[in-house]
């Protein structure tokens, strides 16, 4: 490997993933220059070959190669802009929770979390707006799909994003989603357990549940549902419990049981819908619950969005009616 920079772990970038190290490093350096490093192995990690997604641990040693030639300035980042009073507005709409170490916010469905060739309005653009009034940039630590909404958790600095990525890591963090599906499940509670596989396509990325031969590639999931209620045999509002956090996971596993998700255009939950039912995705981050960095646990429940209410209305399914005991029935 040609000769370049040598640095070690921080002691508060633990937990962190290696691209987003890179990020905060190395701002200049594209994720697929990035991708290309790593697949040639010219960064190294404890001098041994790493991933994009690899989790550092502290005090690691990173062999950099010379960047200066191999990098295009035009690609940088341009520096954040501080929030307009429209956006500021916006985002305080969106906080159902806050404290010294972390914002809780309901995304509403439709507003991304992260931009892309064509989205320039989402959360990210308002943590990088945040980072110029605070004294540090607040950070994700988990994600939603664009039309999902409900609860998503935002760290106001990197120590409090690694500690609660290692929480989520392990698992330590409960996630309770409402979805509306298309039939009723049966039987009424179970669990899904099919590892699957990300594929692009002309609509955009999807995921499978994996062939034979395609173990290598493919990521573990696994899913617990409960029916709460149904309309006859039409549609049922089930509880969904991830206990891996994929990509598309929980809409791919219900469309896999047969039941895709009301709304869903990607995995065929869009089509001959009842009458009365707006086409958006009836999936919302209902409830998280996490032990707080500094002790303690948070327990955070996000309201239905609209389409959802009117669609609970519609069909007599009144969410007042069920305590957290009956929520968290099925696990």
């Amino acid at each position: 490997m040609s000769v370049g920079e040598t640095k070690t772990v921080a002691t508060e970038e633990a937990g962190m993933r290696l691209d987003r190290w890179f990020k905060l490093h190395f701002p200049q350096v594209t994720h697929a220059h990035l991708s290309k490093l790593m697949r040639t192995g010219r960064v190294r990690v404890d001098g041994l070959r790493a991933k994009t997604g690899t989790r550092l641990a502290a005090g690691q040693t990173l062999r950099v190669p010379p960047l200066g030639s191999e990098t295009r300035p035009a690609d940088a980042p341009r520096p954040a802009e501080p929030l307009s009073v429209a956006e500021r507005a916006v985002f305080t709409s969106l906080v159902i929770f806050e404290d010294k170490d972390l914002f809780v916010l309901d995304k509403p469905s439709g507003l991304a979390v992260q931009g892309g060739t064509k989205t320039v309005r989402h959360i990210d653009r308002l943590l990088d707006g945040l980072g110029v009034e605070l004294e540090e940039r607040p950070r994700l630590v988990h994600r939603l799909d664009k039309d999902t909404s409900g609860v998503l958790v935002i760290a106001r600095r990197r120590s409090v994003a690694s500690s609660l990525g290692r929480l989520f890591a392990t698992r330590s963090v409960r996630k309770i989603y409402w979805a509306l599906v298309e039939g009723v499940p049966k039987p009424p509670q179970g669990k899904i357990a099919t590892p699957l596989v990300k594929t692009a396509g002309p609509e955009g990325d999807r995921v499978r549940a994996a062939a034979p031969g395609e173990q290598a590639r493919a990521q573990h999931a696994t899913t617990h549902y409960a029916v709460i209620d149904h309309a006859g045999r039409k549609l049922a509002w089930v509880s969904l419990k991830p206990v891996t956090g994929r990509q598309h996971q929980l809409r791919a596993h219900m469309a896999m049981l047969g039941h895709p998700i009301i709304g869903d255009e990607k995995y065929g939950g869009d089509k001959d819908l009842p009458a009365g039912v707006e086409g958006k995705l009836h999936l919302h981050a209902r409830r998280i619950s996490f032990p707080h960095p500094r002790g303690g646990a948070l327990d955070v429940t996000a309201p239905l969005p609209e389409h959802m209410r009117n669609s609970f209305a519609l069909f007599g399914f009144d969410p007042d009616r069920y305590d957290r005991a009956a929520e968290e029935g099925g696990a």
